[in-house]
């Protein structure tokens, strides 16, 4: 774990201290990892465009979306236990910087294959479901490699910092790919993204480097009431890492509630992304009828709509995880910041069941989505840190590709029970978001209580163990 210098700060650490506290010679580090997973979803939002314009340029294109988001979850079901598999055969650094550069060189494949006029059509649903995969595994494992690098107590502060990056790269990415996109065209995007990915692998190996050589060379630390624990339980063969992803979420109820978190809140976000797009075209609509809009015009209208929200949830999240996330934590501690986003949603899913207004349901969403992409983010990664290397490389890929895309999943399977087979409006809809709230809201304090549990289990020795190879 990163060790902080006895010296004064220095002026780069001291304008991170803006946004967060960070100690002697713990600035590099943290801002080579801001970095990193700024790059990461820089290359993400470049070719998200990409993965729209290649799947609804199809003749049913909006149709086949919904359904590939279950062939994603099928696919995720595959991968992570394999991704567990390379976890156990490979050091830390060969394994970030392999799978980096693992999904770099398909999105050279895919370039290649887009040159081809009768390949071209077909890359689609392929494309598609890779990106649904690549997304939620690399962002994954850049926050399984934070939590490896840093300890319970400092990656509570400076996640909040490193957070800055992933907000930055979401909107940069976004502008990016919007203004290249009409300049170079959309497969040319591919290359770019792809170069972005081979970037954050150098950086990977960066971070490793500096930190194997800084916990090489830094003072054994003075002896803990943890240690001594640690320390009497030598004796006790400890647990190793043999178990597959998912049969570790299940055997350890600490895991088992994270997955259940997961799930919930990713429900109940999408659920509210229906409300709000339902009201959106409805407002639409009723645009057209009144002689506003043309039925030509509805379209732009509805893409400049989401512009606009969509440019006020990353400006707010943005100013969140900068100036509140580090803050909120600090005053609040985990549970409070935990339980932000929860109550959030449950307060705009009950003025909505009232009220079912688009301003409403505007700046209610707003709100909730700025949470989750800062405090509710941020939050969530931070329960990994008091887990043992293997849970989080192995366990957290389960859980924040497999069961947070099932949520997705589950959310479709909702929209068609209500919506197309039961023909409810979005009031029902906002009734059921109330319920998710609540369930999402006890299984958050839940974890809370079992939070100081998992850390006496780590401590005695009876976690999995970090028995993964290390790298010179």
């Amino acid at each position: 774990m990163p060790i902080a210098d006895a010296r004064a700060p220095s002026p780069l650490e001291r304008f991170l201290g803006l946004f967060t506290e960070v100690r002697p010679g713990e600035a590099v580090t943290a801002l080579l990892l801001t970095v990193n997973i700024f790059l990461l979803l820089t290359s993400y939002y470049i070719i998200k465009p990409v993965r729209e314009g290649l799947i609804l340029s199809l003749d049913g294109g909006t149709e086949y979306k919904s359904y590939l988001g279950g062939a994603i979850a099928a696919a995720l079901f595959v991968v992570v236990p394999l991704y567990g598999r390379l976890v156990k055969r490979l050091p830390r650094n060969r394994l970030v910087v392999g799978v980096s550069l693992f999904f770099a060189s398909h999105l050279a494949i895919f370039y290649a294959l887009s040159t081809s006029p009768e390949l071209r059509p077909r890359i689609a649903f392929a494309f598609y479901i890779w990106v649904g995969v690549f997304n939620m595994m690399v962002v994954a494992q850049f926050w399984s490699f934070a939590n490896d690098i840093y300890d319970e107590e400092a990656g509570e502060r400076l996640f909040a910092l490193i957070g800055i990056g992933a907000s930055g790269g979401a909107a940069i990415g976004s502008l990016v790919g919007s203004t290249l996109i009409p300049v170079f065209g959309v497969y040319q995007m591919l290359l770019l993204a792809a170069a972005l990915l081979i970037a954050c692998a150098g950086l990977f190996q960066w971070v490793h480097a500096r930190e194997t050589r800084r916990e090489t060379t830094a003072p054994p630390p003075a002896p803990s009431a943890s240690s001594a624990v640690e320390g009497a339980a030598k004796g006790v063969d400890k647990p190793k890492s043999d178990l597959g992803p998912y049969q570790m979420v299940a055997r350890y109820r600490y895991l088992t509630l994270i997955a259940a978190f997961s799930l919930l809140f990713t429900l109940l976000n999408t659920n509210g992304e229906y409300i709000l797009s339902s009201l959106v075209k409805a407002r639409a609509v009723t645009l057209v009828g009144e002689g506003i809009l043309t039925g030509e015009g509805q379209a732009d209208w509805i893409a400049a709509w989401y512009g606009e929200f969509f440019l006020g949830v990353n400006v707010l999240g943005t100013l969140l995880q900068a100036f509140v996330v580090s803050r909120l934590v600090k005053l609040g501690g985990l549970k409070v910041t935990f339980l932000v986003y929860p109550v959030l949603a449950l307060l705009d899913a009950t003025m909505l069941t009232i009220a079912p207004l688009l301003l409403l349901a505007r700046v209610g969403k707003t709100l909730e989505n700025a949470s989750d992409y800062s405090i509710n983010n941020t939050a969530r990664n931070m329960l990994w840190l008091p887990t043992t290397r293997s849970m989080k490389y192995t366990a957290k890929q389960a859980i924040d590709s497999f069961f947070t895309r099932l949520g997705d999943v589950m959310s479709a399977l909702f929209v068609l029970l209500l919506a197309e087979t039961l023909q409810l409006g979005v009031r029902y809809f906002a009734g059921a978001n109330v319920i998710f709230a609540v369930a999402t809201i006890v299984v958050a304090l839940a974890i809370m209580r079992e939070l100081p549990k998992i850390r006496a289990q780590r401590d005695r020795g009876e976690l999995p163990g970090d028995d993964a190879p290390e790298a010179a």
